[in-house]
């Protein structure tokens, strides 16, 4: 039996801490009753074909009893096309073109959603049980979210802090099935950090819930962030808005997750960030954590959209919406992709050997881009063969992934847990 995932240790993780109703183009109706499905850009809308390379001891390759690792991109045997599919971080969520959502690995704190008293079935893919069509999931350390298309959210699993689990919806209560989230406006995209959530409902609000000692709640204060204070974990578990103090309403159109951190874009293009930012992953000048959204003026530049942000344990790595990929914060292992001796860099500093980009993903310590024309590069440490080089060692700028299951095959994401890679391709089409 694989080892139980041990509990989080505080050298981990630095501290420095019947009636209609409209809704901004959305239809809300009575229980029963069907409404528009909701959208954004960041829903999977080409079905492709999973591959996973890297650690599997606790089953999160979904290649059976058999694989512990791979050093090449292996096919996960699925029952239809995916739309998406995400690392946690021991455990894999894949997004099926029906609509329904299949997960497999590590399942201690219930991330899976489905039963796996059987010895070894967590070592291959299983339906969760949802009667809702999922348009899009996320995944953490131990938690998985899934975004209906009436836009819904529904949770299991578990968050953690430092001492280890602080439970999901009610204080140190876990669940191994889909809990629904009380919100009362229709969500629009989810993400999730290592153990945390974020919420952008379709009027451009954004809710947050989980652990908060880094500030990546956004609406906690210091005081509070241990375990929530005098009021306790409901005060962090309970998802609630995340207010910035600005003279008008903040409308936000995206947002995305570190694993201790939190990225939203604003209506007006303004970046706006909180969370740990001991290395500048933040892109702010000090290494204070933020416990309330910050201003990043780091990304002011009247001639850059920015289109997508991830977050690694130490670093972030950003794209432009003309396909540039930069990165800032910790350099150590090249999770930066600037050259050997690179230090690590307060404001986003261009990503050398990577153009036109569509997606960027960051794992603990790895980094990786995937461009229109459908390949991979990545970069960062090497030790758990995610990278895809098969080998172990360190790579200090960005090196394309190569591997039989990538040949005739164009790559439309990628996602990097703990010690696992996962990529979503689709066969190439002939010119």
């Amino acid at each position: 039996m694989p080892a139980r995932k041990p509990a989080k240790r505080k050298s981990d993780v630095p501290t420095p801490s019947k009636q209609t109703k409209k809704v901004k183009g959305t239809t809300v109706t009575p229980e029963g009753e069907e409404s528009a499905a909701v959208q954004h850009r960041s829903h999977g809308k080409e079905k492709g074909l999973v591959l996973v390379l890297g650690q599997g001891d606790v089953g999160q390759l979904g290649l059976g009893e058999d694989v512990m690792e791979r050093k090449k991109p292996a096919l996960v045997n699925l029952p239809e096309g995916v739309l998406q599919a995400v690392a946690g971080g021991m455990h894999t969520v894949c997004l099926g073109e029906s609509g329904k959502v299949y997960t497999f690995g590590c399942n201690d704190e219930g991330a899976l959603g489905w039963d796996t008293a059987e010895e070894g079935s967590e070592m291959s893919p299983a339906m969760v049980e949802l009667d809702e069509r999922v348009v899009q999931v996320s995944a953490g350390d131990s938690h998985t979210a899934a975004l209906t298309d009436n836009g819904t959210v529904y949770i299991w699993g578990s968050f953690r802090d430092n001492n280890g689990v602080i439970g999901l919806l009610e204080p140190m209560k876990k669940s191994t099935i889909p809990v629904k989230i009380s919100i009362n406006q229709p969500v629009v995209k989810i993400a999730s950090g290592s153990d945390h959530l974020v919420m952008l409902t379709q009027g451009g609000d954004l809710y947050s819930s989980g652990c908060g000692d880094q500030g990546q709640l956004g609406r906690v204060a210091e005081c509070f962030a241990n375990r929530g204070g005098r009021l306790g974990l409901g005060r962090l578990l309970t998802p609630q808005l995340v207010m910035v103090h600005s003279r008008g309403k903040v409308r936000f159109v995206d947002a995305f997750c570190g694993a201790y951190s939190t990225f939203a874009v604003s209506k007006d293009g303004h970046v706006y960030g909180f969370g740990l930012s001991n290395y500048h992953q933040l892109g702010t000048q000090s290494t204070n954590v933020c416990f309330t959204p910050v201003k990043l003026t780091a990304f002011k530049n009247s001639t850059t959209a920015w289109v997508g942000f991830s977050g690694g344990q130490h670093h972030t790595v950003c794209m432009d919406s003309e396909g540039k990929v930069y990165s800032l914060g910790r350099a150590e292992y090249g999770r930066l992709g600037l050259g050997e001796g690179a230090l690590e860099k307060s404001e986003p500093t261009p990503v050398p050997g990577v153009d036109g980009a569509q997606v960027v993903a960051c794992g603990a310590s790895v980094s990786y881009a995937v461009t229109k024309r459908g390949s991979v590069f990545a970069w960062g440490m090497g030790t758990n063969m995610q990278l895809g080089t098969g080998e172990e060692d360190d790579e200090w700028s960005p090196k394309e992934m190569t591997g039989k299951q990538l040949e005739g095959r164009a790559v439309l994401s990628v996602s990097s847990g703990g010690q696992h890679t996962v990529l979503l391709v689709r066969e190439k089409q002939e010119s």
